[in-house]
């Protein structure tokens, strides 16, 4: 008897322990598995029963197929091309497809246009007068032409023979020589069948990221706002959790969710390391860019290139945290975060260095977050970007100092090394500390280039989530770079003094630009004040330079002797 209870006990030890690795595997393919039931299923705050995964494979980025579309046919040791782009330009190169060896070896003389229409629309005295916006738009400072591109200048040279293809995106082995309804049909062009996210990265060149009058880019932004999200996962190594979020058209974006409402300023007590990243900086800046950014001309050969944008586009978005993130990501780490709040509120929190915590959960009302969407820019397989540390970089230490705050002649040293000891960068980078006084961000520790370009491009300005923290405060230390070196672009000197005048005033241009985001407003007034009052600031340090230099040893002129006319007068 005593031998029949031993071993139905083991039994028992036994089938628990069967059962408790079986609920223990189930829960952990839980977050694996695509959930879609049938339309109209009431959504629950638990997770819906496990299904049967898809039989297609997720979309992965960059395939065979976008590397046959973004080529980039360069010799030089510094291009991007990738091992895979360079089979399929051998593949196209045999079978006689444009573009080869022959038309790279051609590729310094020919000329390229850009997606969209080369000039500016034709001046609108109606639209002028309706809003300050159109009215700046149609002042000469913003109505110059972009010229032609040589190849040389573009990011990438497109395979115009080849139209874009989900089936290809998604499935890897399938291969366009073999389906011939890939490739273009009558009276369609291959522009067409990109998606917008394409167009965007196509139309980078040495200048600028996009420009002013490409239609793709506000086609993009909404694409931010209303593309279907298909999968969801934490971005690595941040300081605070960002989601990278796929669509339904492959796109891809950043997302940051709202942590402050609009009216809070960062705590007194915060260093700017610790500050919080805002969703509506990020979308604030990327307007800012668009209005304050300077008219860049940069001379080669005969070449001059006007009004270049630094700034990836930007929207805001309203997310449902159920449907939208939870249910779409396979990202298990992210996907064990998520509970109920005690108001009945869905909340999660991920992984992170800073306020990633229960005590720090992002939560919806009761499920709809609001975050800022930033386009990706082409991956770094087909484009390779530089680093490049801020010569003006803060210590991010509670007691040290960097060097240039206690040297008042750094600028100096910084103008005798490379990259700054010739070229434009030092100019540009008095450009970017006047882009984030009129934030109030301080932490720009690094910038990034497009390696292919070499020194001679721009500078991107990604990551500006800690500007506009503090309205009531200016950081007159984000001003240093321009006060120790007295430079300025003539062009970027023009530009901040048509701002200031009152009919093109800062604050109401901002105002009218951010009313087109879907999640307006963006900014709270006493932000969009502060900008004003920021931009005088600007002015008089400009000012005091000019007195203690004079105006040519400190206003460098960058336009030419037809351009040099243009005044800040209508």
């Amino acid at each position: 008897m005593k031998m029949l209870l031993v071993r139905k006990f083991r039994v028992l030890i036994l089938m628990v322990f069967l059962v408790a690795c079986t609920m223990h595997i189930m829960i952990d393919l839980l977050p694996r598995l695509e959930r879609r039931g049938p339309e109209g299923r009431p959504g629950c705050s638990c997770p819906p029963p496990a299904a049967a995964a898809p039989p297609r494979a997720a979309p992965r980025w960059p395939s065979k197929h976008t590397l046959r579309i973004l080529q980039d046919f360069s010799a030089e040791p510094a291009s991007n091309l990738s091992s895979q782009s360079r089979e399929a330009a051998a593949e196209r190169a045999a079978g006689g497809g444009g573009g080869g060896a022959g038309g790279a070896g051609a590729a310094a003389g020919r000329t390229r246009r850009l997606i969209g229409p080369g000039a500016p629309r034709p001046p609108s005295p109606a639209a002028a007068a309706a809003a300050p916006l159109a009215a700046l738009f149609e002042h000469p400072l913003y109505r110059a032409a972009l010229p032609p591109l040589a190849d040389g200048d573009l990011l990438f040279n497109v395979n115009s023979d080849i139209r874009f293809n989900p089936r290809a995106a998604e499935q890897p082995e399938w291969q366009n020589e073999d389906h011939h309804e890939e490739f273009l049909p009558t009276g369609e062009t291959s522009i067409d069948s990109y998606p917008n996210w394409l167009k965007f990265h196509i139309g980078i060149n040495r200048y600028e990221l996009y420009s002013r009058h490409n239609p793709a880019i506000e086609a993009l932004l909404q694409d931010l706002v209303s593309q279907k999200i298909t999968s969801v996962a934490m971005k690595s190594g941040g300081t605070q959790l960002k989601l990278i979020m796929t669509f339904q058209n492959y796109g891809q974006a950043l997302f940051k969710p709202m942590k402050q409402t609009r009216e809070q300023e960062t705590p007194p007590d915060f260093f700017y390391f610790s500050d919080y990243e805002r969703h509506n900086a990020e979308i604030a800046a990327f307007h800012l860019d668009r209005q304050v950014e300077r008219i860049c001309i940069k001379r080669k050969g005969e070449i001059l290139i006007l009004d270049f944008r630094r700034v990836p586009p930007v929207a805001g978005r309203l997310v449902n945290m159920t449907r939208e993130i939870r249910d779409v990501t396979r990202d298990k780490k992210l996907w064990r975060t998520f509970f109920i709040s005690p108001a009945n509120n869905i909340c999660f929190y991920g992984e992170c260095s800073y306020y990633c915590s229960t005590e720090h959960a992002l939560c919806g009302k009761p499920d709809q977050i609001e975050g800022s969407l930033a386009a990706f820019l082409p991956d770094l397989s087909l484009a390779k970007r530089k680093t490049w540390r801020n010569p003006w970089r803060r210590s991010y230490h509670k007691r040290k100092k960097a060097e240039w705050e206690v040297d008042p002649d750094y600028c100096e040293e910084v103008k005798q090394t490379p990259p700054y000891d010739s070229g434009t960068r030092i100019l540009d980078i008095m450009d970017m500390t006047v882009f984030d006084f009129l934030m109030g961000n301080m932490d720009r520790h690094h910038y990034e280039t497009f390696e292919k370009f070499g020194n001679e491009t721009f500078i991107i300005h990604l990551d500006n989530g800690r500007g506009f923290g503090k309205y009531s405060h200016d950081e007159l230390s984000i001003l240093v770079p321009l006060n120790q070196c007295c430079r300025i672009r003539k062009s970027t000197y023009l530009r901040l003094q048509l701002l200031a005048k009152e009919e093109y005033k800062l604050s109401l241009l901002m105002k009218e630009s951010l009313l087109k985001d879907k999640i307006a407003p963006i900014l709270y007034q006493p932000h969009l004040e502060a900008m004003d009052r920021r931009l005088r600031i600007v002015l008089k340090a400009v000012s005091d330079c000019i007195e203690k230099d004079g105006y040519d040893n400190v206003v460098e002129n960058d336009f030419n002797t037809d351009v040099d006319t243009v005044t800040t007068e209508r």
